[in-house]
């Protein structure tokens, strides 16, 4: 089946207290964004494109001989992969839509997404259950699948007592994902457009809508130095297992 991944790498990364682009820090002397790729890669997955903000010609080097597209402005991340129109129409196969700060992904998860979109989904949003949920945005699940994602400054208390979490990683099915990429209002606060909503329009359209759980080490988010050094941890402590098995 053909496969494409879409990662989002425009952030600047102004809590990282530096002016390197955010998927350049390196993890273990490796951009962190080198580290995803590899593990993309290892899933069989060869057509890569990576959504870059203006005057990131560094990123572009780091991620060669892979493309990369440029999002004019960041308005959000349904916007960030949008940026990538012309890689996605027409497309007849599974979008894979990744984060570049999220660089500990497995081979083997992105394998469980693909393989449950098999099964007739629209889209599979990748979850997983933290220890301290209370920033993420929750997944509603119902009777035929996964109903909505809601923003925890957006949610009920009853919806806060979900443990389910959204990671942001998603598999898209590439003959309506710009369809449906295009419905996404920015009627939020912030005035973005964001992917989670794709969930929301899909399953207005009466399209299949499920969840894969990943595990919580593979999904941490680099935002800041101290979220990298613990990503440093956890890919080190990856290392040394593989290393002993």
């Amino acid at each position: 089946m053909k496969t494409k991944a879409i990662i989002l790498g425009a952030g600047m990364g102004t809590r990282m207290g530096s002016n390197l682009p955010k998927v350049l820090h390196p993890i273990c002397g490796v951009p962190m964004i080198q580290i995803l790729l590899k593990s993309v890669q290892a899933a069989d997955i060869r057509d890569i494109t990576v959504v870059i903000g203006p005057n990131m010609e560094n990123v572009a080097q780091a991620v060669a001989p892979f493309k990369t597209v440029v999002q004019r402005e960041r308005l959000g991340t349904a916007h960030a992969v949008l940026a990538a129109e012309q890689e996605l129409a027409p497309f007849d196969g599974c979008v894979l839509v990744l984060f570049g700060d999220s660089p500990l992904i497995l081979p083997e998860t992105l394998k469980n997404m693909i393989q449950e979109y098999q099964k007739g989904s629209d889209v599979v949003v990748l979850g997983f259950i933290p220890k301290d949920a209370r920033r993420y945005g929750r997944l509603i699940m119902g009777e035929n699948g996964l109903d909505r994602i809601v923003e925890y400054k957006d949610a009920t208390d009853p919806e806060r007592a979900i443990q389910l979490c959204n990671s942001g990683v998603m598999c898209l099915n590439g003959k309506n994902v710009l369809s449906l990429l295009k419905q996404i209002n920015n009627n939020n606060a912030a005035g973005e457009y964001y992917l989670t909503d794709i969930v929301a329009v899909a399953r207005q359209q009466g399209l299949k809508c499920d969840v894969v759980i990943g595990n919580v080490d593979e999904l941490h988010g680099v935002n800041t130095p101290d979220e990298l050094e613990t990503a440093q941890e956890i890919y080190m402590h990856r290392q040394e297992q593989t290393a002993i098995s």
